[in-house]
């Protein structure tokens, strides 16, 4: 079974996608225990949800779920936010502090080192190929990594999460113009909420690739699940009437990205 699906566009726009698979191998699947086998921890739809809004536009969707080892953690096991409760490299909880592994059977130093080499280590090496190939082809390469979450999670934090959750790393990881453009769109999306470097600042991949001095822009929108889906609980179903209202700002806010590349490009030249 492939591991991740890649699409090479012609646009210097790079869709991510690192937690919206749902695979989960076997023998994986049996040291999970039922509150794991639930994988409620999903960036649900999140791939159908931006489907068709940039033609052109490259992407990359890891199809292991984040149980299996999360595509958007530091292979090192660093932690993306000291002192603040999140999930690692391999969760040994989901986000609600719930453990999700069978009692001794948590994944072991080895089996993290496999699971690197055989699911991490792949999607990152699409990633940066694909990266690469666009910013030698248009002179810049901009990441938008694209994620959802439950905008209700005591144990990540305090209250209701805004609806769209724009991380730059603290204006490190992109050009003040791709942020300016996302947080301009997000304002005037009415009826919508947004923060700019909040609770979620950007997740690996944001804070890996994004080398604006060398033409390489990463942003991340981390987008609060009751946005578009009918319920934060399971089934998880896609509210076709939401996903519409959201897929304009998303659209925008995409095309708004893609038309500040050539400037960028002529910056990094």
């Amino acid at each position: 079974m492939s591991l991740f699906e890649l699409y090479r566009g012609n646009s210097p726009v790079i869709l991510g996608f690192p937690h919206t698979g749902t695979y989960v191998p076997d023998e994986i699947a049996a040291a999970l225990n039922d509150t794991g086998r639930l994988l409620t921890d999903t960036d649900w739809h999140i791939h159908e949800l931006y489907r068709g809004l940039l033609p052109g536009a490259s992407s990359i969707r890891a199809l292991f779920h984040r149980y299996v080892i999360d595509a958007n953690r530091d292979p090192r096991g660093i932690s993306l936010y000291p002192g603040q409760n999140t999930t690692g490299l391999i969760p040994q909880t989901d986000f609600d502090g719930k453990p999700i592994w069978k009692q001794g059977q948590a994944p072991d130093d080895t089996e993290t080192a496999d699971r690197l080499e055989r699911f991490h280590g792949p999607y990152h090496l699409a990633l940066s190929t694909e990266i690469e190939r666009v910013r030698a082809e248009h002179g810049v390469a901009v990441v938008f990594d694209c994620h959802s979450i439950r905008s209700t999670i005591p144990f990540l934090f305090s209250g209701k999460l805004p609806d769209l959750n724009i991380g730059s790393v603290d204006g490190t990881s992109c050009s003040t113009a791709i942020e300016a453009a996302a947080v301009e769109v997000a304002a005037a999306a009415a009826g919508y909420t947004y923060v700019l470097n909040g609770r979620f600042k950007g997740g690996w991949t944001t804070r890996h690739y994004g080398q604006p001095r060398q033409g390489i822009h990463a942003i991340q929108l981390e987008l609060a699940q009751d946005t578009y889906l009918s319920k934060e609980e399971p089934p998880f179903d896609l509210d076709p009437a939401k996903a519409g209202r959201l897929r304009k700002h998303l659209s925008d806010m995409l095309k708004r990205i893609e038309d500040l590349a050539p400037t960028l490009a002529k910056v990094a030249s």
